[in-house]
């Protein structure tokens, strides 16, 4: 054989042996068994914070709210406002029919006034009268008149004086008429208590409103809330309650506004525990706002509250659901395979749970496990692009 015939059939058998290869490594390709697609996330750097959280929903009440009635009853006469109207703190809000106790008032001025005058009158008399006497004295020392004119003329300095007291006294009544006049039109009129928004007013023109007898509370007239000062209500299981402290930040969310959180913080504990139901005891918690909203907040809107009791900052941190049983957690290794890795965990919550060992910023974790084939040595690969 030749050596061209040689090089030929060494070509065919170096050809042969690739097609096999190729064959062979096709075949394993496509019968390799494929990896899990799983859900992984990257472990990075974040805050991690201890919180607890109301067990029913808050309420957004007001710092003052008053339902007015008037003290006295009788017909209402006049309505100065209407509901929705802002009113500042003195200003008239209702009034019944009073014109008898007005009347009365008047009577006491025009007394008052007429006392004055009498007064300036006869005080002016005993003034003349006091002079007078000291004359006559004079005239008595220097023997011009007997001391019987100046005993008269002393009389007459008394009586005049008298006179101008008692009409002082006169005076002292109708100012006190006046007040008793002004008491009566007082318990037939509604006044602001402090600056706010009506929030419903009951009663109608030429209605007849009463007071509430004792015991039995009787729809108040007019309902007056302080809508610049908010404040949220919320109950707090008794379990929770000893781990909560007066000026501890909070997170206010309210369920009209669900895309908005506001900032709170703790400004009273109730000294006891509301007993609901046998099972169901808690503490009622009282948050300011740190800051006046800008929104429009009404009072009554259902409000949840997330106490801070501790907070971590810039630490390690994974997804709290990828922590399985004794603080274990599955790691994708450098070949993209599953290992069990122990991890020692600081403070926590529903979120994200501080690593204190264990894990190192970038390592993928897997975050599910209620698939079939999930174990130590399993391939996987991530259903989405790792966060």
């Amino acid at each position: 054989m030749n050596s061209s015939v040689k090089q030929v059939f060494s070509s065919r058998i170096i050809g042969l042996v690739i097609a096999v290869m190729a064959i062979a490594l096709s075949s394993w390709y496509y019968t390799r068994p494929k990896p899990l697609l799983v859900d992984l996330v990257t472990i990075t750097t974040g805050d991690v914070e201890s919180t607890i959280v109301n067990t029913r929903a808050g309420t957004i009440k007001s710092c003052q709210r008053s339902n007015l009635a008037p003290i006295a009853g009788g017909q209402i006469a006049k309505i100065w406002i209407k509901e929705g109207d802002h009113v500042q703190k003195g200003q008239l809000l209702l009034e019944l029919w009073n014109h008898d106790v007005q009347a009365q008032r008047e009577l006491a001025q025009r007394q008052l006034v007429m006392a004055q005058e009498r007064r300036r009158e006869t005080c002016i008399l005993a003034e003349n009268a006091r002079r007078e006497y000291l004359r006559t004295q004079q005239l008595v020392e220097d023997g011009f008149v007997s001391s019987q004119r100046a005993d008269d003329a002393h009389a007459n300095a008394r009586s005049r004086q008298a006179s101008c007291e008692a009409v002082t006294t006169d005076i002292q009544r109708a100012e006190a008429q006046i007040r008793v006049a002004q008491a009566g039109i007082e318990r037939t009129v509604i006044t602001a208590p402090f600056s706010g928004v009506i929030g419903k007013i009951s009663g109608e023109l030429g209605e007849f409103t009463t007071p509430s007898p004792p015991g039995i509370p009787t729809p108040a007239t007019i309902d007056l809330i302080d809508d610049r000062c908010l404040y949220v209500t919320a109950p707090m299981d008794e379990v929770d309650a000893p781990k909560i402290q007066v000026g501890q930040e909070a997170r206010i969310t309210l369920d009209a506004m669900p895309n908005k959180v506001f900032p709170g913080k703790i400004r009273r504990i109730a000294p006891y525990v509301t007993e609901i139901e046998k099972q169901a005891r808690t503490v009622d918690i009282e948050v300011d706002f740190l800051h006046i909203p800008e929104d429009t907040l009404l009072v009554g809107y259902s409000a949840d509250v997330e106490v801070i009791l501790d907070r971590r900052s810039h630490v390690l941190r994974i997804p709290t659901q990828a922590i399985r049983q004794n603080h274990k957690v599955w790691v994708v290794d450098a070949g993209d395979k599953l290992v069990e890795q122990q991890l020692e965990a600081g403070l926590s919550n529903w979120s994200f749970t501080e690593v204190r060992r264990g894990l190192q910023a970038g390592d993928r974790v897997l975050v599910s496990f209620d698939q079939d084939g999930i174990k130590t040595g399993v391939a996987v690969q991530s259903k989405a692009p790792s966060p």
